[in-house]
């Protein structure tokens, strides 16, 4: 798995002019792709990391602040841009691998007390974020 982790003042995630998910107060925004060899276990240990990161105010976590946290799936975060113009969307695993693993990293954060919206996963999604720092951290399994 791979997260992008961002510390935002506020976030919104928008389908088909409706707002889906939206935190707004500080917390973090976190962007998950999934690749072909990731599993459940990887999702709740990074789940784990990301609820205990001491990276909100004065060197505080989600979990000690009970900061919300919006995630939202990315399967281009496995984009492969080494050869030509076009990426490669290969390293990204599929819908029927990643979306239950996606769930599964929120469902291990919400498991460990955390207030978590989410976007729509596979949807067009308009994503807002005001980042506050700016604070982003790219966390891999």
């Amino acid at each position: 798995m791979r997260l992008v982790v961002q510390r935002v003042s506020s976030a919104r995630v928008v389908v088909a002019g409706e707002t889906v998910g939206e935190i707004a107060r500080q917390g973090l925004l976190v962007l998950v792709g999934v690749t072909h060899d990731d599993t459940a276990a990887d999702a709740a240990r990074l789940a784990e990391k990301v609820w205990t990161l001491r990276i909100l105010a004065a060197e505080q976590s989600c979990a000690q602040l009970g900061a919300p946290l919006l995630v939202v799936s990315q399967f281009t975060l496995y984009a492969d841009t080494r050869k030509g113009r076009r990426p490669s969307w290969s390293t990204a695993a599929p819908r029927p691998v990643s979306e239950p693993l996606v769930q599964a990293f929120v469902d291990a954060l919400r498991g460990l007390g955390a207030e978590v919206s989410t976007g729509v996963f596979g949807a067009d999604m308009a994503v807002t974020l005001t980042n506050d720092g700016p604070v982003t951290l790219i966390l891999d399994s």
